[in-house]
């Protein structure tokens, strides 16, 4: 490594700090407060908890509960890998979130929108195989999903959060 790209990266945190650059969850943050403020909807179906617990892994479980998370899940399954003999080998999981961020005292929608993603599984193997690979593929979209919710209730709680 040579010494210029050695002093950028020891200059870059100074640089950051005199643009006012501020972390997310730092002290004086806009999302500084937001741990343990949110209550996610309650889960219907394993989807929902795989969901639930990656939010409350990421913003923490709700003890001074001020907001509510309400989502609603939608997934398909496509076969994307099909052999000459019309059998698929892989599958695409695509999930789609809308998703409500409300304050709990007045009721006003604070944020809001909708998240999507995909993620994959190979169907070659066992039938035990390709289940587990299927269910391994849900949890992976749910925790993708997840943190893209995360990631905009973040960068939204400069407008709303005290």
């Amino acid at each position: 490594m040579s010494s210029y790209n050695r002093r950028s990266l020891l200059l870059l945190p100074l640089a950051l700090a005199a643009c006012g650059f501020t972390p997310a969850f730092g002290p004086g943050g806009p999302a500084e407060g937001l741990t343990g403020t949110i209550r996610v909807a309650d889960p219907t179906d394993k989807n929902g908890f795989n969901l639930i617990e990656r939010l409350e892994e990421r913003l923490g479980r709700p003890q001074a509960v001020r907001y509510d998370l309400s989502y609603s899940i939608r997934t398909e399954t496509q076969g994307v890998g099909i052999t000459p003999d019309n059998a698929i080998t892989r599958y695409n999981l695509t999930g789609t979130i809308d998703w409500t961020l409300t304050d709990r005292t007045s009721g006003a929608r604070v944020t809001g929108g909708t998240v999507t993603s995909f993620t994959s599984w190979s169907a070659t193997g066992s039938t035990v195989a390709g289940l587990a690979a299927e269910e391994d593929a849900a949890l992976r979209l749910m925790r993708l999903l997840a943190d893209q919710i995360v990631t905009r209730v973040i960068a939204s709680s400069a407008n709303w959060a005290q």
